[in-house]
């Protein structure tokens, strides 16, 4: 589930199926350049766009271990070869709805059916539908390694670049707090039916902390969390009651959110007029203040 391993020219071309997690660890530290691959949704468009050339390939198909999910202490673990459409289901969407609705929104059937929480993660593209919602529920990644060694990445971390991957590591599993409070995940795209996000956003309630968790994605490298517009708005939300907000505070939190993730120029140093933002960029910001105060609204409903 990694499409960064370089081809090594003149190697021969290997390709394991290990039927354990254990087997797969061995087989990525025995073959460092080797590529893991589950659904190949984003490895395929590499390879085909001649962008990369793996020197071997570590199949996961074979892992169940890591196509399912599990109760685990108030979490939900999940594994890194869950697909999509094993997420758009009703059992699950009951447990992570914005989960659920990233993931039914990800792609057309044939996409869905083999692409993987994992590969989303792993790929880390802006466009990522599943990436804003785990930021928002804070999820943190349990990497297996090499000799039974396992640690844990917060999932910002990854996203933001601040920790890696290691040599023979691999994404076994994502754990997601059950908050059992409402969730959304809107975005926005160029046409109607499945397309990639122009802009996405993933608004989380959390009612023990009394928190309201927003991530926004597919306009920056990574998902932006606006803290301060969080904060301000869960000061206003009763938690003890109706947790309604009036139509002029969901309206400012959609504009604090958009000017949080799309800022104005700076001014220049010469005091002269500020530089506007470019109208596409006006627009974007527009739309993410849409999508939020929509996503905000309809979790508070």
């Amino acid at each position: 589930m990694s499409t960064h391993a370089p081809h090594a020219p003149g190697s021969a071309r290997l390709v394991a199926l290990p039927a354990t997690l254990d087997e797969a660890v061995a087989a990525l530290a025995a073959e460092p350049a080797a590529v893991p691959v589950a659904g190949g949704t984003d490895l395929m468009a590499s390879v085909n766009a001649g962008l990369l050339r793996p020197a071997a390939l570590v199949g996961l198909g074979r892992l169940a271990e890591l196509r399912g999910w599990a109760y685990q202490d108030g979490h939900a673990l999940l594994g890194a070869c869950l697909t999509h459409s094993r997420m758009s289901r009703p059992d699950f969407a009951a447990l992570i709805p914005a989960l659920a609705a990233a993931a039914r929104s990800a792609g057309p059937p044939q996409v869905r059916n083999a692409g993987t929480l994992g590969g989303n993660i792993i790929t880390c593209a802006p466009s990522g539908d599943t990436l804003p919602v785990l930021a928002a529920l804070d999820a943190t990644l349990l990497v297996a390694g090499p000799d039974g060694e396992g640690r844990q990445i917060p999932v910002s971390h990854l996203l933001a670049g601040r920790d890696r991957l290691r040599g023979g590591e691999l994404l076994a599993h994502v754990r997601v707090p059950l908050l059992h409070a409402p969730q959304t995940f809107l975005k926005a795209t160029a046409r109607t039916g499945p397309a990639r996000a122009q802009a996405s956003v993933a608004v989380v309630l959390d009612p023990v902390r009394r928190e309201v968790r927003c991530a926004v994605g597919a306009v920056s490298p990574m998902p932006l969390r606006p803290l301060d517009a969080e904060r301000w708005v869960a000061s206003l939300v009763d938690w003890d009651g109706e947790r309604g907000l009036a139509p002029e505070v969901l309206h400012a939190f959609g504009d604090y959110v958009g000017m949080a993730c799309i800022p104005d120029p700076p001014p220049p140093s010469d005091g002269g007029e500020p530089p506007q933002l470019p109208p596409a960029v006006q627009h974007m910001r527009r739309t993410v203040a849409t999508l939020a105060r929509r996503g905000l609204g309809r979790a508070l409903a």
